[in-house]
């Protein structure tokens, strides 16, 4: 399927997955962390939504900074902005193979309406059915004890049935309450999918919901990291950002942040890996560079118009 085919006709498409009223991943908090006393960790909490949050949560830099005082020493010493950036190249290859394989499948739109799944005791969609349960089995066995994992349905996680690990404290609990996954499971099926993906069915619906899933964690991963990029600079230089967070000076906050370079080279990283990745290889000589199983061009959108580049 070329390119303009998969994008003809579908970019207008708004999938409504589930009852909106019902999915409230945004509303709240990842599983609770012991606090970790850092002022600069208040800027984290503002990190992954575009620094939308410092007005409502401008208040918590007192907090954060009697934290600091009363106990300097419970913030992590291995969160490093290099080992952030060598992550974060690492997930770049995880969305990017997570979107080659939701490729493979049309759009199978009947796994996105609500009630077509006649699932007794259910009322939703295919999709959220399977990442519901599929949430459930892993908070089990403790995935979202981790902090940098987020859940898209936290309201209805059971508690895990082992021992937890003892994760780095590195976020203030304003950070680490944030939760973006109702945002991006809006932009995902609504907006970003129908240019993904051609229009269709083949029926094979539990593994195109199961695919959907694992782009949604790869992202949803990637983009609440943002909350550590956010960290690891104030604490390299947090009198550069202690004004500007107390004056709620957004635009000086997102000038710090940005290094219009680097995010101009992830993008092009991005785009080239998709092209490389999803490319047909033949044994042949020939070199037909125009295949490839997605568009490469939609990669590099999905950093440079959609949020995923932070600010590195």
């Amino acid at each position: 399927m070329k390119d303009k085919e998969r994008k003809s006709g579908s970019s207008n498409l708004e999938l409504r997955v589930g009852p909106r009223h019902s999915h409230r991943a945004g509303n709240h908090a990842a599983p609770n962390h012991p606090v970790a006393g850092n002022y600069g960790r208040f800027f984290s909490t503002a990190a992954s939504q575009n620094v939308s949050l410092f007005s409502s949560r401008i208040e918590t830099c007192r907090e954060a900074m009697a934290d600091v005082s009363s106990n300097p020493n419970s913030a992590s010493d291995t969160l490093t902005l290099d080992g952030i950036r060598d992550s974060l190249i690492r997930q770049e290859n995880s969305i990017v193979y997570s979107l080659i394989e939701r490729a493979r499948f049309p759009l199978n739109r009947q796994i996105y309406l609500q009630n077509n799944a006649s699932i007794p005791g259910f009322s939703g969609s295919l999709v959220e059915f399977i990442v519901r349960e599929t949430e459930a089995i892993q908070a089990k066995a403790g995935r979202y004890e981790n902090p940098e994992e987020n859940p898209f349905f936290p309201e209805s996680l059971p508690r895990p049935l082992v021992n937890p690990h003892k994760y780095p404290k590195d976020l203030h609990p304003s950070g680490a309450s944030i939760n973006m996954n109702k945002a991006i499971w809006e932009f995902y099926f609504d907006k970003f999918l129908p240019l993904l993906v051609a229009d269709g069915d083949d029926g094979n619906y539990a593994a195109t919901a199961a695919s959907d899933l694992a782009c949604l964690q790869a992202l949803s991963r990637r983009i609440h990291c943002g909350k550590y990029v956010a960290e690891v600079k104030f604490r390299d230089a947090p009198k550069e950002y202690e004004t500007p967070i107390r004056s709620k000076e957004r635009d000086t906050l997102m000038k710090l942040l940005t290094f219009v370079a680097v995010e101009e080279m992830v993008k092009k990283r991005v785009e080239k890996k998709a092209m490389v990745f999803g490319q047909e290889v033949t044994l042949n000589n020939t070199n037909d560079g125009g295949k490839h199983t997605i568009d490469p061009s939609l990669a590099s959108r999905l950093y440079s118009e959609w949020g995923l580049i932070s600010k590195t």
